[in-house]
């Protein structure tokens, strides 16, 4: 690896609860940054959507581990054209889907799904060397040895209410807050993703609209890593 590669290399690692504006804001950093772009929870998703359509009892946790295992998962890194893929079937809408969200935390808190994927996580973040990484556990064990890691949070009636958007009002603000509650509180199990790690600057965009929450990300990469972030 020559310097002028070593001087390119840059790993954001940004995590925090459901509605908190990691994906959108996570994305946009990538691009500002010129960076790759790595939606982890697409892939516990991905193979969450796989698991559905076999049939398996996700209770089952050896079944479901796997079936992970022998999953062909592909995600594209492109902020600007992420596409997820299951044995090469497209499945970037599907696995966003109710029945997808509703059951993704079963396969999430599967400990031996958690190892596979992490692996292929960080194998993904080294092959890319410049990326912004966003997750659950991003900052904490995926890539706990980032240039930059950083919770993004807001509080509980602020991050419903942009689930809510993100989700065209879909559902119901009672069934939304049970989903959102529910899922935080089940994966909270295996990953503390509500409280920031030593190490991990803590950015709250309750009161800060988009612009200004990229800004203050930005800020926090650039103080971090030294990197040039403008």
């Amino acid at each position: 690896m020559t310097e002028q590669t070593k001087a390119e290399q840059l790993v954001v690692a940004i995590d925090g609860p459901a509605g908190s504006g990691k994906s959108s804001v996570s994305k946009e950093v990538a691009r500002r940054l010129g960076a790759a772009y790595l939606d982890t929870g697409a892939m516990y998703r991905a193979v969450t959507f796989a698991a559905l359509e076999s049939g398996l009892d996700l209770e089952d946790q050896d079944a479901i581990a796997a079936a992970v295992r022998a999953a062909d998962i592909e995600l594209t890194t492109s902020p600007d054209a992420q596409r997820v893929l299951v044995g090469g079937r497209d499945v970037t809408a599907e696995i966003r889907e109710p029945r997808v969200s509703g059951a993704v935390s079963a396969v999430a808190t599967n400990l031996a799904v958690r190892e596979n994927l992490v692996a292929r996580q960080r194998a993904a973040i080294e092959a890319a060397g410049r990326i912004v990484a966003e997750g659950r556990d991003t900052t904490t064990v995926v890539a706990p040895d980032a240039d930059a890691r950083i919770l993004l949070t807001a509080r509980e009636e602020v991050r419903l209410a942009r689930r809510g958007l993100e989700l065209n009002n879909s559902q119901s603000a009672e069934q939304l807050a049970k989903q959102v509650s529910e899922r935080d509180k089940r994966d909270s199990t295996v990953v503390n993703f509500t409280e920031a790690a030593p190490g991990v600057v803590l950015v709250d965009s309750s009161d800060l609209d988009f612009e200004q929450t990229v800004q203050a990300v930005l800020a926090t990469v650039a103080e971090q890593s030294g990197a040039e972030t403008a």
